[in-house]
């Protein structure tokens, strides 16, 4: 018998996460929401640590340059704002938590890349997800058609319009 906390930590975890582990190159497509609109961005960065693999709770730490800056985001895995992980390049590295890359820039930064089966470990279906990322792709559809339909009406109005303002020139001009 599983403990209440046990059953409350499942209910929010994803069913399926990708192996994620320090030293991977990832791209992570994270949910952002600007007033009411949502749009999914992407952070591609080197992974410098795992934290509580099996938790609900579990969290990647990525780092990139970005204008030759460091940057480094905290991502919580079984999030529902993290919508994908994707694993690019799988690197050998022999400790979890990669903190000297801090200090590390050009060719000093390189690790030495593994070969991996990148479908085998990005291939990780959640349905959950997968109807999340189709219902947007709807909604923008559904707004996209809605636009049109909006400026097809407005167009229509204008030609009903500029016919009535050549008919009565017509008219008195005759």
């Amino acid at each position: 018998m599983q403990s209440v906390l046990q059953t409350i930590n499942d209910k929010y975890k994803k069913q399926a996460v990708v192996d994620v582990r320090s030293g991977d190159t990832v791209k992570v497509h994270q949910k952002i929401r600007e007033g009411n609109k949502e749009r999914i961005q992407i952070f591609q960065g080197l992974v410098i640590r795992t934290d509580m693999k099996g938790s609900h709770t579990s969290r990647i730490t990525v780092r990139r340059i970005a204008s030759g800056i460091g940057v480094e985001k905290s991502f919580m895995l079984h999030s529902p704002l993290v919508v994908q992980v994707e694993v690019t390049k799988r690197s050998k590295v022999r400790r979890n938590y990669l903190s000297y890359m801090r200090d590390r820039t050009g060719k000093a930064a390189r690790l030495t890349g593994m070969d991996f089966d990148s479908k085998a470990v990005n291939d990780v279906h959640d349905e959950a997800a997968e109807a999340e990322e189709a219902k947007l792709h709807e909604q923008k559809a559904a707004e996209a058609a809605e636009k049109a339909e909006a400026k097809a009406a407005e167009d229509a109005k204008l030609e009903a319009k500029q016919a009535e303002v050549e008919a009565r020139h017509k008219d008195a001009e005759a």
